[in-house]
């Protein structure tokens, strides 16, 4: 794996329709190629097939860095193509929550995260897969998809990460409990019947849903997932386990399950839509994966988030 110095090329690929990419594209590549980044082509989009399009397009022009600015459904798009190829992924994070930055220490800031780009150093990410779709951060069932269908893009482009509170409010109201069934193809557990179930999560990084915590142990290149499924309660209930979100501790309440595993399969009753890094990407029975290794990252010299373990395993 070569050291950022040595990069030849770079490509830049912002989501304009982001909540700060419109503003971001000419104002990053001016401070990257400022800071001495290869910038050789730039693609600001405006939609998920412009996206895909964009991203293929430089893959195959063989470019040794890649630098996607956008959310974390844009940045994780990226990650799903370029995981397990030798290109390094850059990340500007200009969306609402930026879970996947806060998990790696990128700054918020725009020239902040130019200077990573200049300056950092590569690291290895695991890259969680749900039937075979990419996540990085969190894929969830429940209310966690309601949380999704209620965030509108006016909502969080005027509001940020304050959006997310009110369409959790939103969603709460509307939500019915549902079953669950958790299987685990390698053994490792034995399975799980849940009923009267608020939401299932599997968590490959450390943070989502706008900075709440998968678990405080949960980590990006820790090669495990960490699944958690709360249980319908009453409102008090909730509104407890809400407030120790931020930093992971609901796992120690009396109506929270957790564990980590490599692989499982989770079923409900009835079916029902999976919530991928906040893009509605998959329909249960879902089997969940983790992909080791998978994608090389650049982050701030000082982040301990992941470290740099050589090719990709498993």
């Amino acid at each position: 794996m070569m050291a950022p110095q040595q990069v030849r090329s770079a490509a830049v690929v912002i989501n304009a329709a982001s909540r700060r990419g419109a503003a971001a594209s000419q104002l990053a590549v001016d401070a990257m190629k400022k800071s001495g980044v290869p910038v050789r082509s730039v693609h600001p989009v405006t939609s998920g097939a412009g996206l895909f399009e964009a991203l293929r397009q430089v893959i195959s022009e063989g470019h040794d860095l890649v630098v996607v600015g956008g959310g974390d459904g844009t940045v994780t798009s990226a990650a799903g193509l370029l995981a397990g190829t030798d290109v390094i992924l850059g990340v500007l994070p200009l969306g609402t929550a930026n879970d996947l930055a806060r998990t790696l220490e990128i700054p918020s800031g725009l020239s902040e995260a130019c200077a990573v780009i200049a300056d950092g150093k590569v690291v290895d990410i695991d890259l969680g897969r749900a039937n075979g779709e990419p996540f990085l951060n969190v894929a969830s069932v429940g209310l966690s998809v309601g949380v999704t269908e209620a965030l509108s893009p006016r909502l969080k482009r005027h509001i940020g990460p304050l959006a997310y509170g009110i369409a959790t409010v939103r969603a709460y109201a509307r939500h019915r409990p549902f079953r669950a069934r958790l299987e685990f193809p390698d053994g490792d557990h034995e399975p799980m019947e849940l009923d009267h179930v608020l939401q299932v999560a599997v968590g490959n990084g450390k943070h989502y849903g706008g900075g709440n915590m998968v678990a405080p142990m949960a980590g990006i290149d820790d090669h495990t997932l960490d699944i958690y499924a709360i249980l319908a309660a009453s409102l008090k209930e909730h509104v407890k386990i809400a407030r120790l979100l931020k930093d992971g501790s609901f796992i120690d309440h009396d109506r929270v399950h957790h564990l980590a595993t490599r692989r499982v399969r989770l079923v409900t009753e009835p079916p029902m839509s999976v919530n991928l890094d906040g893009e509605i990407a998959a329909v249960t029975p879902t089997e969940f994966s983790v992909q080791r290794n998978a994608v090389h990252v650049m982050v701030p010299q000082s982040s301990n988030s992941a470290s740099l373990d050589g090719p990709m395993r498993g």
